[in-house]
């Protein structure tokens, strides 16, 4: 199994719209982040994690011409607003679209036509979902691999992470639960937000980052949803052995 960052960014992207700060500045390419998203394939199975509003960018620049299923996370705009490009991954009777049954009729109301069922007239084309909403805890397979949901705490949001076989992937959470922590044990890589060095009231901080890492015992964690406060090359120094930033475009082999 393989995973790809598609994007490691926190909201706002980096560089940040009007900012200067050396980050922003930076020539370093791992501290240029697109909105979070990534990918995950195996022998029989391409998972799209949530759709990030670069995500045309991100499928061409990572050669990504399929998917079998997308996993949506939560409906905040930096992980949803570009659901319209599934259109080039929809096959006949849609692209399967899992998530937390709240985010999905949210994603329903706000593009409709993605789920309406129908049909685009002779000669164009239009994205096509078919939504299969989970309960906390639900588990399902897309293709040869195992996927569970749990939901974790988002400010007043509930989000989903997800354990796909042997990588559990965290994004936008607060805190993992012990019973989040219990459906992670044993997996090979970890995946989990990390947003400032310093507290921050939905987020993970970097310190708690690595806490939770600890927690959960991976033999490697990736830390994304980075921000402008930190350049990849000081964040790489500064974390302990087992636990690395991750930046766009890195690929990592789950054997």
């Amino acid at each position: 199994m393989k995973l790809t960052f598609l994007g490691t960014g926190t909201s706002f992207g980096i560089p940040q719209i009007g900012c200067a700060c050396a980050v922003c500045r930076s020539s370093d390419p791992r501290d240029k982040r697109n909105r979070v998203g990534a990918f995950v394939e195996s022998a029989e199975a391409r998972i799209l994690i949530d759709t990030p509003p670069e995500l045309r960018l991100q499928l061409l620049s990572n050669g990504i011409t399929a998917a079998d299923a997308v996993l949506i996370t939560h409906d905040h705009a930096d992980h949803v607003n570009g659901l319209d490009d599934i259109r080039a991954l929809s096959p006949a009777g849609g692209l399967s679209i899992y998530g937390a049954p709240d985010t999905l009729d949210r994603l329903a109301r706000r593009f409709s036509y993605v789920f309406d069922g129908v049909k685009p007239l002779p000669g164009t084309s239009k994205p096509e979902g078919a939504a299969h909403p989970l309960e906390p805890g639900a588990r399902f397979r897309v293709g040869d691999l195992d996927v569970q949901a749990f939901p974790l705490e988002h400010g007043p949001m509930t989000v989903y992470g997800y354990r796909i076989g042997d990588l559990g992937y965290v994004t936008d959470a607060k805190e993992l639960s012990a019973d989040a922590v219990k459906i992670l044990k044993g997996v090979k890589v970890l995946v989990l937000n990390a947003l400032f060095p310093t507290p921050h009231p939905t987020h993970l901080s970097i310190p708690e980052a690595v806490a939770t890492a600890r927690r959960v015992g991976a033999p490697r964690t990736f830390l994304t949803h980075l921000t402008h406060r930190t350049a990849h090359a000081d964040l790489e120094r500064e974390l302990p052995n087992g636990i690395a930033p991750a930046y766009d475009g890195l690929t990592v082999n789950i054997d």
